[in-house]
């Protein structure tokens, strides 16, 4: 294999494998938030257990993330030099703040949060993982600003005496159409995920009886959160669409396998194509939908692979600019039918809870257990149809992937890393599975006697 082609590989290991912490971090940050706010207005002692509980798996999630987010920085200057040259002015600020701004918020309030039981009067302790939580939230928006400048390039202009990318609108690149609407649906796919672990861990628990007065509210925040974040995630993803249709029209042809332009569009339910990818040979169809989700219109007209393919070669001079479309198509549909997965799942946990009920089926149980997987595996899904479905390039219309690549390493160096990180991220798995799943399993602390009975005006004398 060629360098370039073990670059993308050891890119898409690690991002996929960062991935898989961050949107638990984000999410559960303000699920412990919302439990200790509950303990602080109530002074109810399940709420402070379940926050405990709670906020240790979070802090065994963002200690691992930190570990596994460090790597995607070497990367760049690794293996991505030419990359890192051409698009340093314009990504050096927005990832300026998120290291100075969002995530030493994030950290600093965090070990204030961990820190400060016995030290800090409740209000001021409960601010401290509110902050926490706002500086994780901050820390998303600035990645996703670098990530939707690479989507949508705007606020730069071209030097051709230094051949850079140069900012020229800070403003446009934090404020970007594609930002805007890029991280609600991150966000509230972050809540989807940490609410199914939630669910998860109170499922394996309840099935066995135990602890029912901690995590039965654990289990209703959960089905909750799951539902309502769900919708937004749908809402959000098809402004994303919109937004996508037109600023990549290709990735939106490439993720409904439309090879010619349709005027109105079908959605593809299910689609046989070549091995190559080059044309459909079967396909279940649901007339108007596909334009009514690019366009809004039931009559819209949605380009096609090969129309846009020849407008390409038009604009940006000879070349393939169709992506991986099998991969494309089938990400896309996995990203949004294993959510879904998750959120009829939650729909059916709220029912079966309704008005103080507990679920006595198993199946149900083993069900909600197993579920952990589903929006895990759509997060990763959805990234890899945001970067595949936009090759060949890194910058889209600006530089392609073929030119980002560092020109004086060699494959066998990017071979000896990936194959070490793979390694390394392995032992890590094996790490963060064991910690989470005994810590999960020990369940919520019980409280010292002498606090059982404590004056509520004097401190928690309760460390981790």
């Amino acid at each position: 294999m060629h360098a370039l082609d073990l670059a993308r590989w050891q890119f898409a290991v690690t991002t996929v494998y960062h991935f898989l912490f961050v949107p638990i971090t984000i999410g559960l940050s303000v699920l412990v938030a919302l439990l200790q706010t509950a303990w602080v207005r109530t002074g109810k002692d399940q709420y402070l257990r379940a926050t405990k509980f709670w906020g240790k798996l979070f802090l065994i999630n963002f200690a691992m993330g930190v570990v596994t987010g460090i790597v995607q920085e070497f990367q760049f200057g690794m293996n991505w030099s030419e990359y890192s040259r051409f698009v340093g002015d314009v990504f050096g600020p927005p990832l300026a703040l998120e290291g100075i701004v969002a995530f030493f918020l994030e950290s600093t309030f965090l070990g204030v949060w961990i820190f400060g039981w016995d030290r800090l009067p409740k209000a001021l302790h409960l601010a401290s993982i509110w902050l926490a939580s706002i500086g994780g939230i901050l820390s998303a928006y600035f990645i996703l600003a670098a990530n939707s400048w690479m989507q949508h390039p705007v606020g730069h202009r071209f030097n051709p005496a230094t051949n850079r990318a140069e900012l020229t609108d800070f403003g446009a690149v934090l404020f970007n159409s594609t930002n805007l609407v890029a991280f609600p649906h991150a966000i509230t796919a972050a809540f989807l995920t940490s609410g199914v672990l939630m669910l998860c861990v109170c499922a394996w628990h309840l099935m066995r009886g135990n602890e029912v007065a901690v995590f039965r509210p654990s289990l209703r925040l959960a089905l909750w959160v799951i539902v309502i974040s769900g919708a937004l995630v749908a809402i959000t993803g098809d402004a994303q669409g919109r937004i996508m249709t037109k600023q990549q029209p290709m990735k939106m042809a490439a993720a409904e396998a439309l090879y010619e332009t349709e005027q109105p569009a079908s959605f593809s339910l299910f689609t046989i194509g070549t091995l190559d990818g080059s044309r459909p040979i079967y396909s279940l169809k649901v007339p108007y939908l596909l334009s009514i989700l690019a366009t809004g219109d039931p009559n819209g007209r949605v380009e096609g692979v090969n129309d846009i393919q020849r407008s390409y070669q038009q604009r940006y001079g000879p070349g393939d600019y169709r992506p991986m479309v099998p991969v494309t198509y089938w990400s896309f549909r996995l990203m949004i039918g294993l959510g879904m997965i998750s959120v009829l799942l939650a729909a059916l946990g709220l029912w079966l809870t309704r008005r103080g009920r507990t679920p006595t089926s198993r199946r149900f149980w083993q069900a909600a257990i197993w579920s952990v997987s589903l929006p895990l595996l759509a997060n990763s899904f959805g990234w890899v149809f945001t970067e595949m479905g936009r090759q060949p390039w890194t910058v889209f219309g600006v530089l392609k992937t073929q030119s980002s690549v560092s020109p004086n390493v060699g494959a066998p160096t990017v071979l000896t890393s990936l194959a070490v990180f793979t390694l390394l991220y392995g032992g890590l798995a094996v790490v963060e599975l064991w910690l989470m799943m005994r810590y999960a399993k020990a369940g919520p602390p019980q409280l010292p006697a002498e606090d059982e009975h404590r004056d509520e005006d004097r401190p928690l004398a309760f460390a981790y």
